[in-house]
């Protein structure tokens, strides 16, 4: 038996901090630690909630324990990159100080870990950012040169699922050729060859559209908009990603609501989730082709796969492609520590940013 790893784990969200601590890959304690839209009205941008963030974790760690083997964060939106586990250096953090690709609390994933680690005396890692990217050449293109196709997405619980399906179906990963859809608040539809992701829709520009977010629009009637003189570009930007799908829709991004909403009769409500439905299922059916028909299986998780209602539509549209399993949830905290322990283990070599 080898010795014991304690893993503080962080993962950093729009209103809250998720923190754990790990013994092994066994979760000793958990905790989220809530912020208030009053508290995050102070800020006017992602880094200068840091120093709160940082003090909150801080309390909270020293509060559960005294000595860590290693820090672990998620990471956010930083340079393209295979997957694995990454030790956090100064050009990791460099990057997510300049929100590279976009600004997200995510970013904030490696700082936190970097500060706690440097307090414990031991490393910080980031596993799977959301930048992961391991498309093959065609998934690229986009159809302009001024704008290539970008691969950001839920990579973490998609190679999660992936490992633990190929160990299910007695599959080796670096053969397994799987389409795992992470159904969210954002959604993010894989190909996923022998472990590697290599297409996946951009949850933030294109795809279905989620309980958040528009997916892909018409792109002539969107220019329009755009150029129409009636909203800023902060207007555009909330309204593709925070104020689309199902809130633009039906005023609600609870899953749960609009669930009730149809068991009572409201026939809007039905069409609106079912027509996320179909959106799914045409994205899973699109990644088919990526894999030239030959799947292992397709995954349905993330939060959205607790909805029995919205599995059993996407089921009846895609199982003739593959077998289906749903993962329902999507345990962050949880790969974040499997990861870093199978690294800490040898079994997994670690990365340099």
């Amino acid at each position: 038996m080898g010795k014991e790893l304690t893993l503080l784990i962080l993962n950093p969200g729009s209103t809250s901090t998720k923190v754990a601590v790990y013994a092994n890959e066994n979760a000793v304690c958990s905790e989220t630690l809530r912020h208030s839209a009053n508290e995050l009205a102070r800020f006017s941008n992602v880094w200068q909630q840091f120093p709160c963030r940082l003090e909150l974790c801080k309390r909270w760690a020293q509060a559960h324990g005294s000595k860590y083997s290693a820090v672990v964060a998620i990471g956010g939106l930083l340079r393209p990159l295979d997957g694995g586990v990454y030790y956090v250096n100064q050009r990791m953090l460099d990057d997510a100080r300049m929100n590279l690709q976009g600004e997200h609390a995510s970013n904030l994933g490696c700082a936190l870990a970097n500060e706690l680690a440097r307090q414990y005396h031991c490393n910080a890692f980031v596993v799977d950012p959301v930048s992961v990217d391991e498309f093959e050449p065609l998934a690229c293109y986009s159809g302009h040169p001024l704008m290539k196709r970008r691969s950001l997405s839920h990579a973490l619980n998609i190679h999660t699922v992936a490992r633990r399906a190929a160990e299910e179906l007695s599959i080796q990963l670096s053969r397994s050729r799987f389409i795992v859809a992470h159904l969210g608040g954002g959604i993010s539809i894989a190909a996923v060859l022998n472990g590697k992701i290599i297409d996946v829709n951009d949850a933030a520009s294109d795809g279905p559209f989620s309980p958040e977010r528009t997916g892909g629009l018409p792109l002539q009637p969107f220019i329009s908009l755009c150029f129409s003189g009636k909203s800023s570009e902060a207007d555009i930007r909330a309204m593709v990603m925070g104020k689309g799908g199902l809130v633009a829709y039906l005023g609600t991004n609870s899953a749960a609501e609009i669930e009730q909403r149809i068991n009572v009769g409201d026939k809007v409500a039905l069409e609106v989730y079912q027509a996320m439905a179909y959106q799914i299922a045409k994205e899973i059916g699109a990644m088919t082709c990526v894999l030239k028909g030959d799947v292992h299986a397709i995954i349905l998780t993330g939060g959205l796969a607790q909805s029995s209602m919205l599995m059993t539509w996407i089921k009846e549209r895609v199982q003739f492609i593959a077998w289906v399993i749903v993962y329902p949830g999507g345990d962050e905290m949880e790969a974040l520590a499997q990861a870093v322990h199978r690294a800490l283990r040898g079994e997994e070599k670690v990365k340099e940013y």
